[in-house]
């Protein structure tokens, strides 16, 4: 069963170069790297920041595009890792080792529907 790991940020999180982050990409690297090894990656990327990102949304047959950041969300979702295991409890303890790397909680969310 396939699985989104939703890993949140807030608005004001920026990437600094520092130690930390650094230590915490690496980490997640590495995680990244075991869970293809093992066959149950689909994918995981990081996200760019909210400002950077747009709403596309169609409108009386027009699409219109409005540039971020959005509303007044602080929280803002800053990365995933999409995961094929077999019984949720293995979702739950990927999601547990990701929270622990980004040292916040994670949102662990199962797919409904998958097109062939």
């Amino acid at each position: 069963m396939k699985y989104l790991v939703l890993i949140y940020g807030t608005t004001d999180d920026t990437w600094t170069g520092s130690a930390e982050d650094v230590a915490a990409i690496r980490a997640l690297t590495a995680l990244k790297d075991e869970l293809a090894a093992s066959g149950e990656l689909v994918s995981s990327e990081g996200l760019s920041l909210p400002r950077d990102g747009r709403v596309v949304q169609v409108r009386e047959g027009v699409k219109v595009v409005t540039d971020g950041p959005f509303g007044e969300a602080k929280e803002q979702i800053a990365g995933f890792f999409m995961i094929d295991v077999t019984t949720d409890e293995r979702a739950q303890q990927i999601a547990a080792r990701v929270s622990e790397l980004v040292t916040d909680r994670v949102e662990l969310r199962s797919t409904v529907l998958t097109a062939p």
